[in-house]
C-alpha cells in the first residue's frame, strides 16, 4: 500500500498538458526577431541561429542536470549565450531588451493540449483536501502559468514554481523543497508526479517524496535508462493518477 498524500507536487509537460514536437524556429518568433533587430541580421540566419541554440541549450540542459545541484539561467544569458552570441552588437542589445517576452513567445506552444484525465484528478484530489503545487523546468514560466489559466486549471494550484523564476533545475531537490513549503506540507508527506527519469524521479528522491509517480510520456521512452532510480509506481496519463489516489485514500 502506497502512503496516502497530503499534498501533490506535478510536473507541467508530460503531466499536466503535452503537445507534438514544434520546429525550433518557428516563422513568427523568426519575423518577430527580424523586426526586433531591424533588419541586421538575415530571416535565414536567424532560423538556422534559433534551430542550433535550441539544440545547444537542450544539451546544456542535460549536462547541467547532471551536476549536483543544477540552476537555471536567466532569460538574457540564454539568448546570448546559444542564439545571438555572434550577432551584431545593437542586435544583441536588442534582443536582450526583449528577453523576458522572447522567452514567452519562443516557449508558449499553440499545440499545448491537457493531458487526459488530468481535469478529473486534479479537482478530485482538490474536493479531498490535497493543495498541489507546479514543480516544472522550462524557459519561460509565465507562458505555463497562462496556459493553466486558460484551461480553467489554474486556480486548483496553491502555488507554481518554475525554474526560471527560481533559479534553480529540477533534479535540484530544492525546487521540490520549495513547493512542499509553499503548500504548507512536509516534503516527505507529498507524492511527487513527473514524466522524467533523470529529472523528476531523481528530484523526488533526492528531496525525500514519499511517494515517486512515474506518468508516462514520449519524453519516458526517450530517456537512457538510469539503474539507480526508479519511482515507486507508473502511470499512463491523468486517468490512472486518479485510480490511485481513490487506492490510497487520497
Amino acid at each position: 500500500m502506497l502512503t496516502p498524500p497530503r499534498a501533490l507536487l506535478l510536473d507541467f509537460g508530460g503531466v499536466l498538458a503535452d503537445a507534438p514536437a514544434q520546429p525550433p524556429a518557428p516563422p513568427e518568433l523568426v519575423d518577430r526577431l527580424s523586426r526586433l533587430v531591424e533588419g541586421a541580421v538575415p530571416p535565414e540566419r536567424i532560423a538556422r541561429d534559433l534551430t542550433e541554440g535550441a539544440r545547444a541549450y537542450a544539451l546544456w540542459r542535460d549536462d547541467v542536470g547532471r551536476t549536483g545541484d543544477p540552476v537555471e539561467l536567466r532569460h538574457g544569458q540564454v539568448w546570448a549565450d546559444f542564439v545571438t552570441g555572434a550577432w551584431p552588437p545593437a542586435a544583441r542589445a536588442a534582443v536582450e531588451r526583449e528577453a523576458t517576452p522572447l522567452a514567452y513567445a519562443w516557449t508558449w506552444r499553440e499545440e499545448w493540449a491537457v493531458r487526459p484525465g488530468i481535469p478529473e484528478a486534479l479537482r478530485s484530489a482538490a474536493d479531498a483536501g490535497l493543495p498541489m503545487a507546479v514543480v516544472s523546468n522550462t524557459l519561460c514560466g509565465a507562458a505555463h502559468r497562462d496556459f493553466l489559466a486558460g484551461a480553467g486549471l489554474g486556480d486548483l494550484f496553491a502555488a507554481q514554481f518554475y525554474s526560471d523564476e527560481a533559479g534553480v533545475r529540477k533534479p535540484n531537490p530544492e525546487l521540490a523543497l520549495r513547493a512542499a513549503e509553499a503548500v504548507g506540507v512536509p516534503v516527505g508527506e507529498c507524492w511527487f508526479v513527473g514524466d522524467s527519469v533523470h529529472r523528476d524521479v531523481a528530484c523526488a528522491r533526492r528531496a525525500g517524496a514519499a511517494v515517486v509517480v512515474l506518468m508516462r510520456s514520449p519524453r519516458t521512452d526517450r530517456e537512457p535508462a538510469h539503474p539507480a532510480l526508479a519511482p515507486d509506481v507508473v502511470v499512463e496519463d491523468g486517468h490512472g493518477l486518479r485510480a490511485l489516489l481513490r487506492s490510497a485514500g487520497g
